[in-house]
């Protein structure tokens, strides 16, 4: 079965520009987790580069995503999103086929 990685947009690599996440030697982790009310959550976190990380690249940042949660995020959009109730990044997952109010948490 072939795997498309996510795709991460302009506005989601800008944002990291903008934190500085590049000179701090980090990069935005990506990860899919066990729990939740929905019975999955992203977890999002700068961290450093491991081995089995998938890097995606754009505008000198970078985003990981282990080889765990990598089949969960098949052709997913990662994006920053900036409404009146805050700022976060977002994850538009097409294999969810549910997902809570707070937008972390899905099932499959």
């Amino acid at each position: 079965m072939l795997t498309v990685p996510p795709k991460v947009t302009e506005r989601a690599f800008a944002r990291l520009a903008e934190i500085g996440a590049a000179e701090q030697g980090k990069a935005l982790r990506v990860a899919v987790e066990g729990g939740g009310c929905s019975g999955f959550q992203y977890e999002i976190d700068l961290d450093e580069p491991k081995e089995d990380d998938l890097i995606l690249e754009g505008g000198g940042e970078k985003v990981l995503i282990d080889s765990v949660s990598l089949p969960f995020l098949t052709d997913a959009v990662i994006d920053f999103s900036e409404e009146l109730i805050g700022a976060r990044f977002v994850i538009e997952n097409p294999n969810a086929t549910s997902s809570c109010g707070c937008g972390t948490s899905f099932s499959m």
